[in-house]
């Protein structure tokens, strides 16, 4: 699963790095170590001029929150139990197919957080979990497969511009061997030339745009178990540190 990622990148940045056409970011979000389940993300997506407009998708930067709430469901606390969705079940389960067809995006990373379970037990006699931090070997930009979902707040008027709540979800894979060794799963990442075929609405669900990224992109590296409490939040939680004697 992925449930830790950072995103340290300003919006300006992201707006080049994706060839983001339109920027819908009013307040850029502060440099984020640490984010979690419910906290607000950086996502690219690709949408119309207008719902009526003949226009091609523009590619456009957003703010989303991580964690996605169905259209049809009835309370959108269901978002924080829906962070991530399968690969092998996104375009079967009744939560995430209507988004892969349709509303697929990137969610921008520096890399992100696994856990893995040592040999030294806690006070509480369970393994104590080591804290990894996976990101790419060049230090670029992680490109999460990711899907959204707009929902819409039956309490608010018509007219409120929140009536609107954007959500979204990471897609997961099999890990691949450089990383599976911390845990089986990880995010599917999108390679650059496979970005416009993701993002286009036009173009359906066909289960060939889920492709693996080819292995040996990635590098892994102990970190602190502060990382563990999503209060911290700051650079120094991508600090590498010695398998031995981590802290």
């Amino acid at each position: 699963m992925c449930g830790r990622y950072a995103s340290s990148r300003r919006p300006e940045d992201l707006v080049d790095e994706f060839d983001i056409v339109e920027s819908r970011i009013q307040d850029a979000l502060a440099p984020d170590y640490n984010v979690a389940p419910t906290k607000e993300v950086y996502a690219v997506v690709e949408r119309p001029p207008s719902s009526d407009s003949p226009e091609p998708p523009q590619r456009q930067l957003r703010v989303l929150t991580w964690g996605l709430v169905p259209s049809w469901a009835k309370d959108p606390g269901i978002g924080s139990r829906m962070i991530n969705a399968r690969m092998e079940t996104v375009a079967e389960k009744p939560a995430y197919k209507r988004a892969f067809a349709k509303r697929r995006c990137l969610l921008p990373a520096d890399g992100y957080f696994e856990w893995y379970p040592t040999e030294e037990l806690t006070a509480a006699g369970k393994p104590r979990k080591q804290p990894f931090f996976i990101r790419p070997k060049d230090h670029g930009v992680l490109a999460m497969a990711g899907l959204y979902e707009i929902w819409r707040d039956p309490t608010k008027a018509d007219d409120d511009p929140d009536r609107f709540r954007w959500t979204c979800t990471v897609i997961t894979t099999d890990a691949e061997d450089a990383v599976g060794h911390i845990h089986d799963r990880m995010p599917l990442m999108v390679e650059r030339e496979r970005w416009s075929d993701w993002l286009d609405p036009r173009v359906g669900g066909d289960l060939d745009l889920l492709v693996p990224a080819a292995p040996g992109q990635l590098e892994a590296y102990p970190v602190s178990t502060l990382v563990s409490n999503v209060r911290n939040n700051g650079p120094e939680l991508l600090e590498p540190l010695p398998l031995e004697g981590a802290s």
